[in-house]
């Protein structure tokens, strides 16, 4: 990746794309120090998302931006459901579906409708925020009730305009620079969370611990432990992000006029983690929505609330278990729509392609479906793995938990920034190979 980079800076568009980038980058790093004005930052603190799990997600994803009251505090959370909820409504309503094989004209009208919506939940979400900080709300336009109503709306408007303002730098980053401009800016935001904890561990709770009246030193090896389990955690997502299954094609020869054409071996390769992190997102959205409207809600001592913070929660009895059913859930849901076994044998067939030792057609669509959810299941299994066990591990055991890794750290986060970072590499490929083909043409 190291070679890559240094290619990339060679050539003077690609490095003018990446500058421009990071540029972007660094303005919304900006943004995630700024303050919004009329609240008391100083009285929230960590304590204020301390036992909220919605709250910590949500702060995680922003860079630590939630927690502060900055500008940037919703980040790109809305632009996130709202394409969430587009996809899905894609495949429900028939004028959605309709525009989406329309090809780039329907899209785009797709990506506007997001964006609409986008907003909406940015308003809705900022109004339950909003409640949430309601003890820390200091009035800016004098005393009264009157002041404090005014002074709600005004943050209101400004968390609704930096989450559009998020949304718009993701899409400029998109379309001017390298890589997906929204999966960047969870990458940034999730890797300084994860900085901000590794420093706090390593420069503040383990000197308090050793300095002590009664020195501590566990603190240091569960510091190198942890660092030795991302590594692994590393390691082990990169093979099964580039892992795949290759089904090998051939094409029967046919010869028209005075030439012969096919008799090529080629394959098709399905990926073992096709879905990528989109099943982590889908399910940990689903059963963080319930909290979240009972938290805006005010009713985090009701006794629905009390039930589903004991039961379904971060540390409840069954999230484990609920989790990772719907895990599995969702990746086959998003499997069935990345892949379609009927299109690719259709395809085949009228190519003259076929599997060795499967007939063409229904034989072959069905021979690529067992494959497809074999695979799937195979790659449900590694999500769940990786959103369930290396986070309960850092939360049930007393030493990582004790530096702050058990709320700061989640293999879920560290599983988006490894695909953003190889996706983000395969961007730089893919244009230094456009480039170098462009300079054999000329």
């Amino acid at each position: 990746m190291l070679q890559t980079i240094k290619n990339a800076f060679q050539s003077p568009d690609i490095r003018r794309k990446i500058l421009f980038t990071f540029l972007l980058i660094l303005v919304y790093r900006i943004g995630c120090f700024v303050p919004i004005p009329g609240l008391d930052i100083n009285a929230m603190g960590l304590t204020n998302i301390a036992n909220n799990d919605f709250l910590q997600m949500l702060s995680t994803i922003t860079g630590n931006s939630f927690q502060n009251g900055t500008l940037f505090a919703l980040g790109i959370v809305p632009f996130i459901n709202s394409f969430i909820i587009m996809q899905l409504l894609t495949l429900i309503i028939p004028k959605l579906e309709k525009l989406n094989k329309e090809g780039e004209e329907g899209r785009k009208k797709i990506t506007q409708y997001t964006r609409y919506m986008a907003i909406l939940l940015a308003i809705i979400q900022a109004i339950g925020i909003i409640f949430a900080w309601r003890e820390f709300i200091v009035p800016i336009f004098g005393d009264g009730t009157a002041s404090e109503v005014f002074t709600m709306i005004f943050i209101i408007l400004i968390l609704t305009g930096g989450s559009a303002l998020v949304m718009w730098l993701g899409e400029r980053i998109t379309e001017y620079g390298i890589g997906n401009g929204t999966s960047l800016i969870i990458f940034v935001g999730i890797l300084s969370t994860l900085g901000s904890a590794i420093y706090t561990a390593a420069f503040v709770t383990i000197p308090a611990q050793v300095t002590a009246a009664n020195p501590d030193f566990t603190g240091i090896w569960f510091l190198l432990g942890f660092l030795v389990m991302v590594v692994l955690l590393f390691g082990l997502i990169v093979f099964f992000d580039m892992a795949d299954r290759k089904i090998i094609v051939q094409y029967a020869k046919q010869i028209k006029g005075n030439k012969m054409y096919g008799g090529q071996s080629t394959h098709i390769p399905i990926k073992v983690n096709a879905s990528g992190v989109m099943p982590i997102i889908f399910a940990t959205s689903l059963i963080m929505f319930p909290q979240m409207i009972i938290e805006f809600a005010g009713a985090g001592t009701s006794k629905f609330g009390l039930f589903w913070a004991e039961w379904f929660g971060t540390n409840g009895n069954l999230y484990p278990l609920f989790t990772f059913f719907l895990i599995i859930f969702f990746a086959y849901f998003y499997a069935q729509i990345q892949f379609n076994p009927d299109d690719v044998a259709r395809m085949l067939q009228q190519n003259g392609g076929f599997i060795p030792g499967i007939r063409p057609g229904r034989s072959t669509s069905d021979h690529l479906r067992r494959i497809n959810n074999r695979l799937t299941l195979f790659g449900a299994l590694f999500l769940a793995f990786i959103a369930l066990i290396p986070t309960l591990i850092l939360q049930q055991v007393p030493g990582f938990a004790a530096l702050g890794f058990g709320s700061a750290f989640s293999a879920t986060g560290l599983l988006i920034v490894v695909s953003v970072a190889l996706e983000f590499q395969k961007q730089l490929e893919s244009q230094l190979l456009v480039k170098n083909n462009k300079g054999f043409l000329k």
